[in-house]
């Protein structure tokens, strides 16, 4: 039985082991699929021992996606623009490819999966963190009017927006602009905190996203529809949409995401009614 594995930590939250799972239901021929803890001091070591124990590929996820990237033996061109990699895959001469799956991710939530295209869109980026720069050259692939990063700290934002060749703004000069999609790339939902973002902007906006997701609207979204943005969506289909694109790299099946999606967000909605 091929055997696959996401190495994090922590890791016992991750649905990524359900979602392969329902994945390989699709396919018809199930799969071993594990979450692996480790250490940044251990995890090179762990992801040796892995594919020498018959490991086919593997997904990263926070706080090693920079590790995976050192580990690669070789890369996607997308891995290489992101600086990170959240797959690794082992090829049939025993070298391991690193991807970043992660904006593709996010393009097919957004495009494919809800019909909103981004081309000729003026998108607003929030954060110059890892995610931001895992997702950027998808973004920007998509063609649209213009892609501005904003951050707390401006000097992130210039030099991400440098290595990209495209906009920063600090928070405070956006509300003189106008944005047709905002994503949310920081971590404020998990911590509670509303960026510093004015109404008028979010009134603006055809598309909030936020890469987070919970079982109720983060607070990022909340704000967001409170001033009349008319599409908020959440990042649960940008992490099946992520996953579905390892499995296709892994075993050269595409998944149906929909039906996968559907599947989470009844259990979410579960675990608000309970």
């Amino acid at each position: 039985m091929s055997f696959y594995a996401v190495f994090g930590n922590p890791v016992a939250h991750s649905r990524s082991p359900q979602i392969h799972a329902l994945f390989a239901e699709q396919q018809g021929l199930p799969i071993r699929y594990e979450r692996i803890l480790t250490t940044q001091a251990c995890f090179q070591a762990a992801v040796t021992q892995f594919f020498a124990e018959g490991g086919q590929g593997a997904n990263i996820t926070v706080p090693f996606k920079t590790e995976a990237f050192a580990r690669a033996d070789t890369l996607s061109p997308r891995a290489q623009a992101a600086g990170a990699v959240n797959t690794l895959c082992l090829c049939p001469d025993g070298k391991i490819f690193g991807d970043n799956t992660d904006g593709i991710g996010l393009v097919r939530d957004i495009v494919q999966l809800n019909g909103f295209s981004l081309n000729n869109q003026r998108i607003l980026l929030l954060g110059a963190g890892g995610a931001a720069r895992g997702v950027l050259q998808p973004l920007l692939a998509e063609k649209p009017i213009s892609l501005t990063i904003a951050n707390r700290t401006l000097e992130k934002a210039k030099q991400l927006a440098h290595d990209f060749d495209t906009a920063y703004s600090s928070f405070s000069e956006l509300s003189a602009q106008t944005f047709d999609v905002i994503i949310n790339a920081t971590s404020g939902s998990l911590s509670g905190d509303l960026l510093p973002i004015s109404d008028t902007v979010l009134a603006k906006s055809q598309l909030s996203y936020d890469m987070m997701y919970a079982a109720k609207p983060t607070l990022f979204l909340e704000h967001a529809a409170e001033q009349g943005c008319p599409l908020c969506l959440d990042g649960l289909g940008m992490l099946v949409s992520q996953a579905a694109a390892s499995y296709s790299l892994w075993r050269g099946f595409e998944p149906d995401v929909q039906t996968v999606l559907k599947e989470l967000r009844k259990e979410l909605e579960k675990d608000i009614s309970a």
